[in-house]
C-alpha cells in the first residue's frame, strides 16, 4: 500500500459489481460516462469483457479501515493489447525478443474507448492524492509479478501525478471541437474562413439531398430495431477497417441504453423506414463523446453529416463546452476540430525494458507537440485581421 497511507487497503475485483454503484460513482463523478458503473457493468453483463475476451477485470478499490471507499480505477489484466488505441506493441515484441514476459499486463482504461476522462477515481471528500493510488497500483502489480500497469487517455492532472511518482509519461493526439457560446450552427459558420464555410454548408447539402430520413435519438427513442441495426454497422465497419471480429457484443448496445438512458445519443439515417447508418455518442457534463459509427451504404458526406455536424448542431443546442469526435482522422480539422493532446502513463517492471521505453518516450513527446502544433496551423477558423 502506498507508504503515505498504511493503514488503506487496496483489492482487486474480477467484477464491477462486487462495489456498490453508488460508492464507484461518488468517486468517479458525473462528468464522464466511460468509467461509470453503469457503462462498466454492461460491458460486463454483454460479456465484452471477462471470458476469452482478453479483458479480465482487476477493478482496484481503495478503503479506509473502515471500509469506506475512498479510490477506485477501472483496471482489467489484458492478455494483449487490442483496443487501447495508445499502442504499445513495439514495446511488448522486444521485450519478449528478450526473453521477457510483457503480457499479462494491468490496463486502466475505459475499454475500446479512446475517450480521454479520469482514470484514478479519488472521492472528492478523502483527501487522498491520486500519487497514492497510482502507488498502490504499482506495487499490487508487483505482488502479481507482472510486467506493467498502464493508464491510458488519463486527464492532465493525473498524468502530471503519475510522473511525479515516476512513471513514464506519453502523449498522444486527438481532435476535439470547441464551443465558444455558438448560438446556431450557423454562427459556427461565420467563425469560418470562406472556402472551408462554403464546403461544410455543400457537404451538408449533399448528404440532405441523398434521400435519407436523418434522426438524433435519445434514451427511449432508441428502439430494439435501432440497436439490432446498429451492431450490424458496428460489424461492418470492423470488418472493413480491420478485418476481424467485432469488441463489442450484440448484447452490449441495449445494455447501454438501458443503464445510461438519455445519456445516450444515437444519429442516424433511415431509408424508406429502415435504419441504415448510424453514430453512437454518449453524453457528459461538459462534452458529447463520439464513439462508433458504421453505415450499410456509399452516400456522399454522410459519416461527416452524422458524426461531426450533427454532434456540433447538438452540442450547440445543449450548450456543451466541446464534441469529442474519438481517435485519429485528420479530416477532422478541416470541419472544425482541432487538435489537442491527450495523455497516458505507464509504470514498468523490468529495469531494462523501463530504461528503453524511457528513451524512446523522451523523443516521441517533443515530436507529437510539435505536429500537434504544425497541425493546428491547418485550422478552417478565420485569423485575426482576415475577412470572412
Amino acid at each position: 500500500m502506498p507508504d503515505d497511507a498504511p493503514e488503506l487497503s487496496l483489492t482487486l475485483h474480477r467484477s464491477v459489481a462486487e462495489v456498490p454503484a453508488t460508492d464507484w460513482d461518488a468517486c468517479a463523478g458525473g462528468g464522464n460516462p466511460f468509467v461509470s458503473h453503469a457503462f462498466l457493468a454492461a460491458l460486463e453483463e454483454s460479456g465484452s469483457v471477462g471470458g476469452r475476451s482478453g479483458w479480465l477485470p482487476q477493478h482496484a478499490a481503495l478503503r479506509d479501515p473502515k471500509g469506506r471507499l475512498l479510490a477506485c480505477a477501472p483496471m482489467y489484466a489484458k492478455s494483449h493489447s487490442q483496443g487501447e488505441y495508445v499502442f504499445d506493441h513495439g514495446w511488448a515484441d522486444a521485450f519478449e525478443r528478450a526473453g521477457g514476459r510483457y503480457y499479462p499486463k494491468l490496463q486502466v482504461a475505459a475499454p475500446f474507448s479512446p475517450v480521454p476522462g479520469p482514470r484514478l477515481l479519488v472521492h472528492p471528500a478523502s483527501g487522498l492524492r491520486a500519487e497514492a493510488l497510482g502507488q498502490g497500483l504499482a506495487q499490487a502489480c508487483q505482488q502479481l509479478d507482472l510486467s506493467s500497469v498502464h493508464v491510458t487517455f488519463c486527464q492532465e492532472h493525473e498524468w502530471a501525478a503519475l510522473g511525479r511518482a515516476g512513471w513514464l509519461q506519453r502523449i498522444g493526439m486527438q481532435f476535439h471541437w470547441s464551443n465558444p457560446g455558438y448560438a446556431s450552427f450557423d454562427d459556427f459558420l461565420g467563425a469560418l474562413a470562406s472556402r472551408k464555410r462554403k464546403q461544410i454548408k455543400r457537404e451538408r447539402r449533399d448528404a440532405e439531398a441523398s434521400g435519407f430520413v436523418l434522426k438524433t435519438l435519445r434514451g427511449h427513442e432508441i428502439t430494439p430495431k435501432h440497436w439490432q441495426a446498429f451492431h450490424r454497422f458496428y460489424q461492418a465497419t470492423t470488418d472493413k477497417k480491420w478485418g476481424r471480429s467485432a469488441y463489442l457484443s450484440r448484447r452490449f448496445w441495449p445494455l447501454l441504453g438501458e443503464a445510461l438512458g438519455d445519456r445516450v445519443v444515437l444519429m442516424v439515417a433511415e431509408q424508406d423506414g429502415e435504419p441504415v447508418a448510424g453514430a453512437l455518442n454518449l453524453l457528459g457534463e461538459e462534452a458529447l463523446y463520439g464513439r462508433n459509427w458504421g453505415t450499410l451504404v456509399d452516400a456522399p458526406f454522410l459519416h461527416f453529416e452524422l458524426c461531426y455536424y450533427r454532434a456540433i448542431d447538438f452540442a450547440i443546442a445543449h450548450r456543451l463546452p466541446r464534441v469529442e469526435a474519438g481517435a485519429q482522422g485528420e479530416h477532422k480539422i478541416q470541419r472544425g476540430y482541432v487538435p489537442v493532446p491527450t495523455y497516458s502513463a505507464h509504470w514498468i517492471a523490468h529495469p531494462g525494458l523501463r530504461r528503453a521505453v524511457a528513451d524512446f518516450l523522451a523523443r516521441e513527446r517533443p515530436a507529437m507537440l510539435a505536429e500537434i502544433e504544425a497541425l493546428a496551423t491547418l485550422s478552417p477558423f478565420r485569423r485575426e485581421g482576415e475577412s470572412g
